[in-house]
């Protein structure tokens, strides 16, 4: 017989949540499990046992048994980066065809204000390799701000300052350009706390009037207009990676 396996794991690898919506549905207690409410911590078979969300059943052998399939979207300010909405605001999914969209899910986030490359995908495993820490990879972003840090800023920003309680990663920052309005900064994280350049910024007295994620990886988002998206192929998915010339 098939060992059980953790929720959170079983419903990722079969590409129907990921793991961090899965923490937060097991803590908001919308999954149940063979009719009882599910708890961190529980286990189950596919085939088996049964898995529902918010009362419909989750079809976990017809998800395994899926193509892996990966896309990259240009997500617009204004959008969620979620499945599914309480309140009826837009999500991701809704930029996509209802086949399209069967079984994805978004790949780490990005705050509704915020625009840019965004994954989708049904392969838990990728999703996991991507935004677990331990991965450290990569994202570039490029982000408009009201004033111009000055160097001591700009070099504390690079070193780490200290969000809740922990300092964040070193991280690469180029100042682009400077206007009437504000300045232009260029990027590079390898970690992904929640609002993470937003609040940075805040603190050094620079909010944030535009942020836009450039790249994934060294996946760009390249000429994909905003709302728009593309399946990935394999020298797409070397460059996410981060494989090329390995």
């Amino acid at each position: 017989m098939t060992a059980p396996e953790r929720l959170q794991k079983l419903l990722s690898r079969a590409g129907v949540l990921s793991r961090r919506q899965a923490d937060a549905l097991l803590k908001a207690g919308r999954l149940h499990l063979n009719g009882q409410p599910a708890r961190p911590g529980d286990r189950a078979v596919v085939g088996v046992d049964s898995i529902t969300l918010d009362g419909q059943l989750l079809h976990l052998a017809a998800a395994q048994q899926q193509q892996r399939r990966t896309l990259l979207l240009h997500k617009p300010p204004g959008v969620l980066c979620t499945c599914r909405d309480p309140h009826g605001r837009p999500t991701v999914l809704d930029l996509l065809s209802p086949a399209a969209r069967q079984g994805l899910y978004p790949v780490g986030r990005l705050d509704r204000d915020s625009e840019g490359a965004l994954l989708l995908t049904n392969d838990g495993d990728l999703a996991l390799r991507l935004t677990h820490p331990r991965h450290g990879h990569s994202k570039t972003y490029r982000v408009w701000l009201e004033g111009i840090p000055n160097g001591a800023s700009l070099a504390a920003w690079r070193s780490g300052l200290v969000l809740d309680g922990h300092r964040t990663r070193p991280a690469q920052i180029e100042l682009e350009h400077r206007t009437a309005q504000g300045s232009c900064l260029r990027i590079v994280l390898r970690e992904g706390r929640k609002r993470q350049i937003r609040r940075i910024a805040h603190q050094l007295g620079h909010p944030v009037r535009r942020l836009q994620r450039l790249a994934l990886g060294a996946l760009p988002l390249g000429s994909l207009t905003s709302g728009a998206w593309r399946w990935l192929a394999t020298d797409d998915m070397d460059l996410l990676l981060e494989k090329k010339g390995q």
